[in-house]
């Protein structure tokens, strides 16, 4: 693995979760609320797989007891297809949390698979590096490090390098493919954006909608503020959960991150000592008003920021009763900044009604909610057809949710669906 500070691998009869589950090679608990408990996934890949971490000096991941950052996956099936895919991880999670949600299914259909934790993982990411925005800035690094990286180790496994690179991920996933399609379409050929973060240096970002969900917590806004911020009309009965397992940490964490000064009395994570008062929102936040911060915080964004621009063929999918990164604030602007790019011709955007922001919340309302993996699983299916053979996929359009079916293993993108 080249520029690999530390790597070890080994020779398994089954890469999917089906035979890792259990061993050191992958972290069930890290994939948790990710994927419906009902998820149909396939088994019996053969092949290697290397764990290890590139040189860093922050120390967030104790997989392997290795305490060090920067740690990857790479997997290689015995039967391989001639591609690659690479992702990194979602949320603050680690280089196992899409196993069951990505891995499986691009291994068992013969692909390389790559997965980073971006550098710096958990609750307390942003005390990460020197500057504000240091944090974030790395994971699109690291990303950019392990895709060069596992191309030359594919070759050298296979005899060529991959004939295709395909960049996907979930939630801070897909920004990182947002970003790497951006900024290094040299290296990829096409990616599938599943929700993923919108971070601009003037707004809309997190840092503009999250501020009214912990007033609304908090008790000093209402609904009607919500709607303004993005959150959708039938999302409600999903905000209680996400006042306490969403909404006020990662207010606080990304504030933290990109604006320190802000609430030293509250910087982050850091300051809770138990699991209810790292969720609690701070206050403050409850107050915080982004465009009227001093001008070093936006750009602090900026160095981080989309623009739109992207170089290679992208999907992207966005469940509509997401209460984290509301459709509205997120994925709508960051198609319309595409198409202002000129590069509409290269993407397509599909709105899964009923989806969430994890799937795992299907399981709690399966009467109001659809998971977004099966859509997924189609969509990357149709970026393939789209780069290897030419056929574009479905225009823009919402994807119905079903009155009935297999709704946990199958969706039709050009099935019960409307023109955006």
């Amino acid at each position: 693995m080249p520029g690999a500070a530390h790597q070890q691998s080994v020779c398994l009869a089954d890469l999917t979760t089906s035979g890792l589950a259990g061993t050191p090679y992958t972290d069930m608990a890290d994939q948790a609320g990710l994927t419906a408990k009902g998820t149909r996934n396939p088994s019996g890949v053969p092949g290697v797989q290397i764990d290890g971490y590139f040189p860093d000096g922050s120390h967030f991941n104790s997989t392997h007891g290795w305490q060090h950052d920067a740690q990857f996956v790479i997997r290689l099936p015995d039967r391989w297809n001639g591609g690659l895919v690479v992702t990194g991880a979602p949320g603050t999670r680690k280089q196992y949390a899409t196993d069951t949600a990505i891995s499986d299914q691009v291994l068992a259909q013969g692909y390389a698979y790559a997965a980073t934790d971006k550098g710096n993982n958990g609750a307390d990411f942003y005390r990460d590096g020197k500057r504000p925005g240091d944090a974030v800035a790395e994971w699109n690094a690291r990303t950019t490090q392990l895709t060069r990286a596992a191309q030359k180790v594919v070759a050298k496994r296979y005899g060529h390098a991959p004939r295709r690179t395909y960049m996907t991920g979930i939630s801070n996933g897909g920004y990182l493919t947002r970003w790497q399609l951006e900024n290094h379409p040299e290296l990829y050929d096409g990616g599938v954006d599943w929700e993923g973060a919108l971070w601009t240096a003037h707004g809309p970002n997190l840092l503009t909608s999250l501020p009214t969900a912990v007033a609304r917590t908090l008790g000093s806004a209402g609904d009607e503020a919500l709607y303004d911020a993005g959150f959708a009309h039938g999302s409600e009965f999903l905000w209680p959960y996400h006042e306490k397992a969403y909404w006020g940490v990662t207010q606080k964490i990304y504030r933290a991150e990109f604006d320190p000064s802000y609430d030293v009395e509250c910087p982050g994570v850091s300051a809770g000592s138990s699991a209810e008062q790292i969720l609690a929102p701070c206050a403050s936040d409850a107050a915080y008003d982004y465009a009227a911060r001093p001008a070093s915080v936006h750009h602090a964004v900026a160095r981080v920021a989309l623009s739109g621009r992207i170089g290679k063929p992208m999907i992207t999918l966005h469940g509509d009763l997401d209460a984290l990164l509301p459709e509205a604030a997120d994925s709508d602007v960051y198609a319309r900044m595409i198409d202002e790019q000129g590069r509409g011709r290269l993407h397509r955007y599909y709105v899964i009604e009923g989806g969430t922001h994890v799937d795992g919340l299907y399981d709690t309302y399966p009467d109001r909610l659809r998971p977004i993996l099966p859509c997924y699983r189609s969509a990357f299916d149709a970026l393939t057809v789209w780069v290897e053979r030419g056929v574009r996929p479905p225009a823009d359009r919402t994807v119905g949710r079903p009155a009935g079916g297999d709704v946990v293993g199958s969706c039709a993108l050009e099935g019960d669906a409307r023109r955006r």
